[in-house]
């Protein structure tokens, strides 16, 4: 039974806003790692595709020197 243990002997003990504290702090938890990802995925990308920019940029430069010099 839940009561015969000391966890659950708490849990049934407690208030019912202790429930409402905990349930808040594991969907923060849940979101802070959610948005973390999610954040990470973004910059990932924006690096990535200003890394292809600089790329396009140096070729461009290199044709234009190219057709400079010859």
């Amino acid at each position: 039974m839940l009561t015969q243990t000391a966890v659950g002997a708490v849990l049934l003990s407690s208030p019912w806003w202790v429930y409402f504290v905990l349930a808040g702090i594991l969907l923060s938890g849940y979101l802070s790692i959610k948005y973390s990802l999610e954040d990470k995925r973004t910059e990932q990308e924006w690096i990535e595709n200003e890394g292809n920019i600089y790329m396009q940029r140096l070729e461009e430069e290199r044709e234009r020197r190219k057709i400079s010099k010859g």
